[in-house]
């Protein structure tokens, strides 16, 4: 029987795992069949939407309840692993969208965990809920808008866009200078300080049509890789969001990440699975060219080679020790009852991502020594996946950073912050 693509990432699917996985098995030869073109044009191919939408997997891990497919970490990770062998831009893309159910999740999570009043609780209840329905029930596209340009020494993510309370809701005014789908998704969900906060407290959630005034895009720009994400972000400007789609009691932000068993708001391994797919994509590709050249001399493959085989056992090792690190870290984020405290987890992410990151860049070096000259043209699958895993080593901290904040926390006993404001 064909195994699955997400069977080198998981060899223990459920049933109903497999069947969800099967989902996105179907979608990645389309997905494969445009990577190049969406490479070359730097822009999203826009009707994966309606492949992603046609297929379901808009609502992968919403619960059935809301509409959705009732997946988890495990089925996130399948699907962006199996769909970075074949588009890592789309993959990555879709995590953003899928990462917004975090919201969604974690505010039903914080509820049942008592961690809001009676007053609070309907409208964090409605919040998470719209979140929800929006994915599975109304099937839409979203991006999920943190990140900025603005910089702390003290946390991973910096928060300076503005909500200021007006009649019947909020005015925002800030840059988002990265978040995948933009121009794209049906709608956005943007992070923002409350005016008057300058700690984590203040951070509020707003979701922001994508056509509403006071929005533009920010310039395209000509990245290295990953480059058909739509990740250029957006400018608000005065932007008019109503009470009715916004969560902006103070310190809720905050509790919805202590309702999370990983690092932020949860799902962080999903992303790096979408490299360890280049990977694995960079490693067959090369393998199968060399096995399928041969010496003129002999007839064998080149593959066979003393220097082809070391190679070869380099870009083994290197696959298997991302795949293993990353197995373990969704392992902790996931198996019940847990197996770590918060803080174990966090420290295991903190290393995690960068040594698998490292690991798969490794084996897209590896690949194209293995192709030689032929691997070196700009497009193809090697020059794809080495520009696209290279985009792993910065992604939300270098493994230099990992590294240090997960001793401070071994030796301090204290976690580093996720998110501050100014």
């Amino acid at each position: 029987m064909t195994k699955l693509t997400a069977e080198f990432l998981f060899d223990d699917l459920t049933p109903a795992e497999k069947e969800r996985a099967e989902r996105v098995e179907s979608i990645l030869p389309e997905l494969r069949a445009h990577a190049e073109e969406a490479d070359a044009t730097g822009k999203f191919y826009a009707p994966h939407r309606e492949t992603l939408s046609k297929a379901g997997l808009l609502g992968l891990v919403i619960p059935e309840s809301y509409g959705g497919l009732g997946g988890n970490l495990r089925d996130l990770s399948a699907a962006t692993y199996a769909m970075g062998t074949a588009c890592p831009s789309t993959a990555l893309a879709y995590f953003f969208h899928c990462s917004t159910s975090s919201r969604g999740l974690l505010g039903l999570d914080a509820i049942e965990e008592g961690k809001f009043n009676a007053e609070e609780i309907p409208v964090v209840k409605a919040f998470a809920e719209n979140v929800l329905h929006r994915m599975g029930t109304k099937n839409q596209l979203l991006g999920n808008f943190a990140s900025e340009s603005a910089k702390s020494s003290q946390s991973a993510v910096h928060i300076t866009t503005e909500a200021e309370k007006v009649d019947g809701g909020w005015k925002l005014n800030g840059v988002k200078s990265f978040g995948c789908n933009t121009g794209v998704a049906d709608a956005y969900l943007v992070a923002a300080k409350l005016k008057g906060y300058d700690t984590a407290e203040g951070l509020s959630m707003f979701f922001v049509p994508r056509e509403a005034e006071g929005v533009k895009e920010r310039p395209q720009w000509d990245a290295l890789g990953m480059r058909a994400t739509a990740s250029h972000g957006i400018i608000l400007e005065n932007v008019f969001v109503p009470d009715s789609e916004s969560l902006a009691i103070p310190g809720a932000f905050v509790k919805f990440m202590q309702a999370s068993r990983g690092s932020l708001m949860g799902n962080q391994p999903a992303i790096s699975v979408i490299y360890l797919g280049a990977a694995k994509q960079a490693y067959d590709y090369a393998l199968n060219a060399t096995m399928k050249m041969k010496f003129e001399d002999t007839g064998l493959p080149i593959a066979t080679s003393a220097f082809h085989q070391e190679l070869i056992g380099k870009m083994t090792v290197e696959l298997e020790t991302a795949r293993l690190w990353l197995r373990r870290q969704i392992d902790l984020e996931t198996i019940e009852p847990p197996i770590a405290s918060k803080t174990e987890v966090v420290q295991h992410w903190r290393m995690a991502k960068g040594t698998a990151s490292e690991a798969c860049f490794e084996v897209a070096q590896l690949a194209m020594k293995m192709t030689g000259t032929s691997g070196t043209s700009n497009k193809g699958v090697i020059a794809r996946m080495l520009r696209d895993i290279a985009m792993s080593l910065v992604m939300a901290f270098p493994a230099e950073r990992g590294r240090l904040e997960a001793a401070k926390s071994i030796t301090d006993g204290a976690e580093t912050k996720s998110f501050t404001v100014s």
